[in-house]
């Protein structure tokens, strides 16, 4: 784990890193960018989405099978109603605007979190973007929206709870089984968690999911972040050691 946020250098041409299967965004800042400018919120988000743009393009051009990025969370409904709407508008312009493209470009598109309350509107254009693109297999892009990770595992639990009631499955799970019963259910686990903006938290993001992941905290607003600093978080995780709770062959 990183124990100190730092700003990413970019990487030097013709250096680029080997890149981990999974990658998870936390893409924070988009507020604080916009109020050292003496913008509106709003203008942070909509720079955000830019920020995701390129991410998407870079993870893909860098190796990247799997990118999963937390876009909004369960606890943002605590936020000012105009400014939750504008998320809720961003998502809906995001995916009008670009799913024609990632579909051709072999983009598999998820959204991951509550789909209860979310607006008609939004539900049915979600659900068209997974729809469109469940056969592509080139790249695969997670967004979780209205989602938090307690919130998650709660919903597996009750599942499961209600399946043993029903006669369906037997009360002895694996740690495979209740995986299944995730929002994830098919994704392989993040190797590598990014939080931008030098905040030291994951912020109810994927707790079961990154149990082994490396983490890396930078101090890039989100709206700032781009393919540079994208490398350069792959080149600090592959110069650490992956160990899953063994010991490296050697060590005292």
């Amino acid at each position: 784990m990183s124990r100190a946020a730092a700003p990413l250098d970019p990487v030097p041409a013709g250096d680029q890193p080997a890149a981990p299967r999974h990658v998870a965004i936390i893409m924070d800042g988009n507020g604080r960018w916009a109020t050292a400018r003496h913008l509106p919120r709003s203008a942070g988000h909509e720079r955000g989405v830019e920020a995701l743009r390129r991410t998407v393009d870079a993870a893909g051009e860098l190796g990247i099978k799997y990118l999963t990025v937390f876009s909004f969370s369960t606890e943002n409904w605590r936020r000012p109603p105009a400014e939750v709407n504008t998320l809720f508008a961003l998502l809906k312009a995001y995916v009008q605007r670009d799913l024609g493209r990632l579909k051709a470009e072999g983009v598999r598109i998820r959204i991951i979190g509550q789909r209860e309350g979310l607006p008609p509107d939004i539900a049915s254009l979600v659900n068209k973007a997974e729809l469109e693109t469940s056969g592509n297999t080139r790249f695969n892009l997670t967004i979780a929206f209205n989602y938090g990770a307690r919130d998650e595992i709660l919903r597996a639990v009750q599942a499961i709870a209600r399946d043993v009631k029903a006669g369906v499955r037997d009360e002895n799970i694996s740690e495979s089984e209740f995986a299944a019963y995730l929002d994830t259910s098919g994704l392989p686990d993040p190797d590598l968690l990014i939080r931008t903006s030098g905040e030291f938290r994951i912020s109810n993001f994927l707790l079961w999911q990154a149990a082994y992941a490396e983490l890396l905290f930078c101090d890039v607003l989100w709206p700032d972040f781009g393919r540079s600093h994208l490398e350069e978080a792959l080149k600090s995780y592959n110069e650490r050691e992956r160990r899953y709770g063994a010991v490296t062959p050697g060590a005292g």
